[in-house]
């Protein structure tokens, strides 16, 4: 029984051709997809929160994923933490999500452009000008969104306090 629910979840990590697949279904069923990415390291409450906002945005929410490669040329060798394969696994038991796609480029932006969601969602810390794909979904009919980020809760803040708890 517990091996189904395994390939349950391995099931929403997927690749462009067939998340393109789901899409079409998804649309197809009067769905709105909504797209959002990043490193998801150390899953902590400022994802969840982001992710389920969201989510509440549309039926579908799709996470693309960065790469460990493209995690170690946007944050230095010491990341991520955790492997791509682990990171999409527990974005994948979280129930809201629908989707998780892994990107090799340093941003989504030709990800984006293939998929044309009808929702991109980015961290209020961006402006819809400089958000990857933002372009693209707005020329075809798609929105973009910004959510307000938990203050305090970051990936990089909880390894600095391990780090200082440990002396390391």
């Amino acid at each position: 029984m517990r091996n189904g629910l395994e390939q349950s979840l391995l099931a929403k990590v997927t690749d462009k051709p067939t998340l393109k697949t789901m899409m079409a279904k998804w649309r197809s069923e009067g769905k709105k997809v909504v797209f959002t990415n990043g490193v998801f390291d150390l899953l902590h409450i400022g994802h969840i929160t982001y992710m389920v906002k969201a989510a509440e945005l549309g039926d579908k929410l799709i996470i693309g994923l960065n790469s460990d490669a493209s995690v170690k040329r946007l944050k230095g060798n010491d990341r991520p933490v955790n492997g791509q394969d682990s990171r999409a696994m527990l974005l994948a038991a979280l129930f809201f999500v629908d989707a998780i796609v892994i990107f090799e480029e340093d941003t989504p932006q030709q990800l984006i452009a293939e998929l044309l969601p009808d929702i991109l969602v980015k961290g209020a810390d961006y402006s819809i000008e400089n958000i990857a794909g933002a372009k693209e979904v707005l020329a075809n009919g798609g929105e973009v969104k910004t959510i307000q980020l938990v203050e305090g809760h970051s990936s990089t803040s909880i390894i600095q306090k391990i780090k200082h708890k440990t002396g390391k």
